[in-house]
């Protein structure tokens, strides 16, 4: 295939790169099972399982795929079925199906299990969940990991949101992390991997500092899930996808904005932006924005409301904007109860993305700076903790 043109600017190298570089040293003679999906690319686009499965001395012998399929072609929230890639001919095992882990039968035989995805840096991102299950199989079947280390796209110096209460943990909240973690996904590993015991390995990049974005990588970005295009809406999946979850307001799911709106039928935009931009939270403000979604939530309905516009990355505290935002609607129209639209199962999952059945009440019938206190409690402690296996400056 023909290379795809960069920026002149230094580029960073990630971890399938510089294994390559090194002849893939790492896996000679080995026979390799791959965590992969359609985000596990080279700079030129080319896909890790098939880089792998062409490597000199590399026996690549069976895929593993995590939510959206192996080369991303299931929907959100779809079941992921095991199957024969059509391209190498290897069996695919899926990990988001009947299964969420690699069970004693997909893993007979191999002898290392490779990971390469490419994550979003926040806490209720399946991927990382699928990382500790692998992690968790792979110590008790005495089989090596190893991670091929990516970018975090939130960067590595911000850390937002508390841990994951006992009765919460679940697949979109598996690991005890902030909201926010702060790692790139080799880090995570090596955090994880202090409790779970298994033989890792993190191949890490070169290049990449701790302050970067993804765009301050020089890398394309491939969308890690039908509603992250682009590598900016990464940004804003943390400011408005826990309030996603409760489905009473559109956040731009089913319009060209996912993430990145807040907005109903109900609501007078003007007023909404007035009163968010008055709080004059840092980093970040408020546009009155009007659009019909085009599927999803109030599909061919006129809605109205806000567009955040981030103005300054290291000062805004992302997760919390959606709790304001809600604060801020209950104060716009205190006789609309729009919470009473929540389904109860919706609520669930409210509380197993926060990590705590707390934070509900708290966002409900408020104060919501108890909310916010109980949101913070947490973040500077796992920054101390972490800083261990902090691979980049």
């Amino acid at each position: 295939m023909g290379l795809v043109c960069l920026p002149a600017a230094a580029r960073v190298l990630t971890g399938i790169e510089v294994l390559r570089a090194d002849s893939f040293n790492l896996l000679q003679g080995k026979r390799v099972g791959l965590v992969t999906n359609a985000t596990g690319v080279d700079a030129a686009l080319r896909l890790t399982a098939d880089i792998l499965y062409e490597a000199p001395g590399v026996q690549l012998t069976a895929l593993f795929a995590p939510e959206h399929g192996i080369r991303g072609n299931v929907e959100a929230g779809g079941a992921v079925n095991s199957t024969t890639d059509p391209l190498t001919g290897l069996p695919v095992y899926s990990l988001y199906g009947k299964t969420r882990q690699p069970t004693a039968a997909m893993l007979e035989g191999l002898d290392v299990l490779v990971y390469d995805i490419q994550d979003i840096g926040c806490r209720s991102y399946t991927f990382i969940s699928t990382l500790y299950l692998v992690m968790q199989e792979a110590a008790a079947h005495d089989i090596e990991v190893v991670v091929l280390d990516r970018p975090n796209p939130l960067g590595g110096e911000k850390v937002e949101g508390s841990l994951v209460d006992g009765d919460c943990r679940s697949f979109v909240s598996q690991c005890d992390i902030p909201y926010i973690y702060g790692l790139t996904v080799g880090e995570l590993a090596l955090y994880l991997n202090a409790s779970l015991g298994c033989r890792l390995q993190v191949v890490p990049m070169q290049g990449w500092k701790r302050s970067m974005l993804f765009a301050d990588t020089g890398l394309p970005w491939v969308p890690t899930s039908p509603h992250i295009p682009h590598a900016e809406t990464a940004l804003y999946y943390p400011a408005t996808g826990i309030l996603g979850e409760l489905s009473a307001l559109s956040i731009g799911v089913g319009y060209t904005l996912p993430f990145q709106t807040v907005a109903a039928p109900w609501i007078d935009a003007d007023s909404l932006a007035a009163k968010m931009n008055a709080l004059q939270l840092a980093g970040i403000v408020f546009r009155p924005i009007h659009y019909k979604p085009y599927y999803a939530l109030y599909a061919g309905q006129a809605v109205h409301g806000v567009e955040l516009h981030i103005t300054d990355y290291p000062s805004v505290c992302l997760t919390e904007v959606q709790f304001q935002l809600f604060n801020a609607l209950q104060e716009l129209y205190p006789a609309r109860i729009f919470w009473q639209e929540v389904t109860p199962a919706q609520w669930s999952m409210f509380d197993k993305v926060t990590g705590s059945k707390r934070y509900k009440s708290w966002l409900v019938y408020g104060p919501l700076d108890d909310l916010l206190t109980a949101w913070r409690r947490d973040a500077d402690a796992f920054c101390e903790k972490s800083a261990f296996v902090h691979l980049y400056e």
